[in-house]
């Protein structure tokens, strides 16, 4: 199976809700016993097949200009779900630099990124602000890794603009939390208000059920449960997209869905390990946008979504991308601001400081 190469440095990366994520890489140098242990590092991973590495010149990360290196692992964890797809191409081509495993739950990567025994993960938004709380700042938002991944899905043609959901009722989970927040911060911001009546369910195979079986005609699901109803019913079309429709009523922020993060102290005692991981994430984001049939089978063969179909399909969807620095605060910090008046609890009892940005 080819394969194209992850992109250099020196090519743009694919912009993405208008953000245009810099990539930076060092030279790097590969080794026949980095492409042996890609199997090893996989093989708890999932039991699909994946194909070749991406590129044969793959490098030890955490070299800098100068050519000084820190070879030191990094240890990462990402979830199940959009939050996660970005890394896989990062993973398949550089297994002799990271340390990968994938979650389904939240709380089985907190736990080990608070004992230590993680460097770099990549969770909820909300989470990470809730993390550096719990542990005083021992941990640091890198970068917003997946903006919006929310969608109204409709089987008709009746919705085309948010105002059209007035007087209607729309199936959706989350009550209490974030897609509640979000749900309602857009129909405030749009004068909705009140004129949408929300219907929540526990989980988004409910909402998914109640579509298929056409017990309800509209609805709020993520990625990939979006794809994977689309692909089984053909009549279930995207409505909406929220990403868009929150940019609509608050510019000057995002809806920010993932976010990677590291244990402050690792950032201090490798500082370029993590400058090495993070140009190579930035470098496999473009990959993943720019040749999604290629990262489908990467991002399905780590369990990250059910099939390399459903992967290929959501991707576009997804909204991964890389924003670091200053773009990464704007977008990260409002987007916490509307949880936080919502509900305090939600970003761990206060907005974080300055210094929960990496590199601000």
């Amino acid at each position: 199976m080819g394969i194209a190469p992850v992109r250099r440095a020196d090519q743009r990366v694919t912009e993405v809700g208008g953000w245009r994520p810099s990539l930076r890489r060092g030279p790097r140098t590969g080794t026949a016993l980095l492409l042996l242990l890609l199997a090893a590092t996989l093989v708890g991973c999932s039991s699909q097949a994946l194909p070749p590495p991406l590129s044969a010149g793959s490098t030890v990360s955490g070299v800098a200009a100068s050519g000084d290196a820190d070879t030191t692992l990094v240890r990462v964890a990402a979830l199940k779900g959009p939050t996660g797809m970005g890394l896989a191409a990062l993973i398949h081509d550089h297994p002799g630099t990271v340390e990968a495993t994938i979650r389904g739950t939240p709380d089985e990567v907190t736990g080990r990124l608070v004992k230590g025994d993680l460097d770099v993960a990549l969770v909820p938004a909300n989470l990470a602000a809730v993390l550096a709380a719990k542990t005083d700042g021992g941990v640091q938002a890198v970068a917003v890794t997946t903006l919006g991944v929310l969608y109204v899905v409709e089987r008709g043609e009746a919705v085309h603009a948010l105002a059209d959901l007035a007087g209607k009722t729309v199936l959706t989970t989350g009550k209490g939390t974030t897609p509640q927040y979000v749900a309602d911060h857009i129909l405030a911001g749009a004068g909705l208000t009140d004129r949408v009546s929300l219907d929540y369910r526990s989980e988004s195979t409910e909402v998914t059920a109640a579509l298929a079986s056409g017990q309800a005609d509209l609805g709020i699901l993520p990625e990939p449960y979006v794809s994977t109803l689309m692909a089984k019913d053909p009549s279930i079309r995207v409505a909406l997209d929220l990403t868009a429709e929150w940019d609509a009523v608050t510019p000057d922020s995002s809806l920010v869905t993932g976010v990677m993060v590291v244990r402050s102290q690792f950032a201090i005692d490798h500082p370029l390990a993590l400058r090495g991981f993070l140009d190579d994430y930035a470098a496999s984001v473009s990959f993943t946008n720019d040749h999604p049939d290629q990262a489908a089978p990467l991002i399905a063969g780590l369990g990250i979504v059910p099939s390399r179909e459903v992967a290929v399909t959501a991707i576009p969807r997804c909204h991964i991308v890389n924003i670091t620095g200053s773009e990464m605060k704007i977008a990260l910090s409002g987007y916490l601001q509307v949880l936080f008046d919502a509900d305090p609890a939600a970003v761990g009892g206060a907005l974080p400081g300055d210094t929960f940005y990496y590199g601000v």
